[in-house]
């Protein structure tokens, strides 16, 4: 084997592709999108590198379409999700022990491949699948997954560089092993990225994993997992389990081999998941490493010397951009009263001109929620502020689920920044506002840090420094990524590291070296090079 030391180039951002009128991308995605809506795929699970069909089927539709079927997806039960911890832990001696630079040159490729052949396959999928645009299918399903698997790659190796002191006769060194056991990864629908990172973050420090993808993204991430097949990712490495998650935390999650758990998704799902391992935590070999990111009330906060326009742009954008499906979404904002009546005249004249519905028309600003479950749910928010005394619906509000599961960009101008819809994650097209009294910021402010549970994003606009400075430190632990003059969506892997705290997760920021440190197992090594046969110490002697 060479000696030769390796380093590994600091990563660039993969460049987002516009897909404006006349560019090669934009033909060459049309042709994909009408390629991939006249199939119906089968997707198969995949354990230990093997297709495995069980006959239990479901089955994932366009959001914006409801009756066309993408595909039908086989689902694993109890003795499917037993093959795969199995299948994970029979890979893991042989895939832990590969040498670092073999196994980041798998996930290298696997970015070289999305960006290249696989680029307008995936951003069709996510698009059909998920219904997000061109433009957010791009820099999700292709830019940031592409940005994940190079950055993790580097950071792992600016992790593995830190070692400790060594002293005269003395060699330290610090080894950076994989987790004891296996990593489930539970993804969610609304990320192709997330879908990717999750399992493969951990995977790329050599941990095997059992992964469960979210039922309504399957398809985009199938094709996730044959990317990584194709780029050479070894069998039962990641083994690609739909299933439901009542048998995930029956099968899986209840096992004595877990090392860790990589989830984003709801807060009750990921606090009964902790709950549910504190109850068992004796039966397992370790203490599992529990990773999550979970929702988001995401606010703005305009201070009265804000600029009118870039606001207003930062709303629209922030609450509607993929029908307000993100965990970082704008969901409520806190505007001065001395601005709000030139703001709500922007923001309703905005929120009107945006355009929805089939994400193959390119023309269209918005798609369809995800399912009719998240399409009742909203419903019901707008529902609620409709018939409250305390509340109004100054544009949009209108829901359709006919043809595809379509609701209006919705703004709701509310009493009370303690009012249901400033307070609880609504995961959909709606942003609510509350108009402070400009004389009383200090409460307004208050209010912000502590009306909600949560402690994702959020964002700040002012132009004079002392203001942005007094608002930073007040808000200090109300978001774990923090914006100044623009919209709190849209962290890219490198430049703002996600995650956020409270009701928000752990906060292990993925797209940094802090998350990928959880799914590592250090071992400090001393080795004495010219070993004391002395047993008494000098303090022992009399003289």
């Amino acid at each position: 084997m060479s000696n030769r030391f390796f380093e590994m180039a600091l990563p660039y951002n993969e460049p987002v592709l516009t897909y404006a009128p006349g560019t090669k991308e934009r033909e060459e995605l049309k042709k994909e999108l009408k390629r991939q809506e006249k199939l119906c795929l089968e997707i198969p699970l995949i354990i230990g590198g093997k297709e495995v069909f069980t006959g239990n089927k479901g089955k994932c539709v366009m959001p914006h379409d409801h009756g066309h079927v993408l595909c039908e997806y086989h689902i694993a039960g109890p003795k499917e999700l037993e093959m795969a911890v199995e299948a994970a832990l029979q890979a893991k001696a042989e895939w832990e022990e590969m040498p670092w630079l073999q196994r980041a040159s798998i996930f290298k490729k696997a970015a070289d491949l999305l960006a290249g052949p696989y680029r307008q396959v995936m951003n069709a999928a996510t698009m059909l699948g998920q219904s997000k645009t061109a433009f957010q299918a791009e820099i999700d399903g292709v830019c940031e997954l592409c940005d994940f698997f190079r950055y993790n790659a580097y950071f792992a190796q600016e992790i593995f560089k830190q070692q400790p002191v060594s002293t005269p006769g003395i060699i330290n060194r610090m080894e950076y092993r994989a987790l004891d056991g296996f990593v489930c990864a539970v993804t969610p629908f609304n990320f192709t990225s997330i879908g990717g990172n999750l399992p493969t973050a951990p995977a790329m420090l050599g941990n095997t994993v059992v992964w469960k993808p979210a039922s309504t993204s399957v398809l985009s991430n199938y094709y996730v997992m044959k990317i990584l097949m194709d780029a050479g990712l070894p069998a039962g490495v990641i083994n690609f389990m739909p299933s439901r998650g009542s048998d995930v935390s029956k099968v899986v999650l209840s096992h004595r081999k877990l090392g860790g758990f990589h989830f984003t998704g709801s807060t009750d799902v990921f606090r009964s998941v902790w709950a549910q391992v504190g109850k068992d935590i004796a039966n397992y070999e370790s203490y599992p490493r529990l990773v999550g990111e979970t929702g988001g009330k995401d606010f703005v906060f305009a201070h009265p010397s804000a600029d009118v326009e870039p606001l207003v742009a930062a709303l629209v954008r922030g609450a509607f951009e993929f029908q307000g499906q993100k965990c970082s979404a704008a969901s409520r904002a806190f505007i001065p009263k001395s601005l709000w009546g030139t703001v709500k005249a922007r923001l309703v004249e905005e929120t009107e001109k945006l355009k929805m519905g089939d994400v193959r028309d390119f023309t269209n600003f918005m798609g369809a929620v995800i399912d009719k479950a998240a399409f009742e749910s909203i419903k019901s928010y707008i529902h609620f502020a409709k018939q409250s005394a305390d509340a109004s619906v100054i544009v949009g509000g209108g829901c359709d689920d006919k043809k595809g599961y379509f609701i209006e960009p919705t703004v709701i101008e509310a009493n009370s920044p303690y009012f249901k819809t400033m307070v609880e994650e609504i995961f959909g097209p709606v942003l609510t506002v509350y108009a402070y009294d400009d004389e009383k910021l200090d409460e307004a402010l208050t209010a912000c840090d502590e009306a909600s549970p949560y402690a994702l994003t959020g964002a700040i606009f002012a132009s004079d420094r002392a203001v942005i400075e007094t608002l930073e430190r007040r808000l200090a632990h109300s978001a774990g990524n923090f914006y100044i003059n623009d919209k709190p969506t849209g962290a890219v892997v490198g430049q703002q590291p996600f995650g956020g705290g409270r009701a928000s997760g752990t906060n292990d920021k993925a797209g940094s070296a802090l998350n990928l440190n959880r799914w590592l197992s250090p071992r400090a090594v001393k080795e004495n090079l010219a070993p004391s046969s002395a047993i008494s110490y000098p303090f022992m002697s009399e003289r």
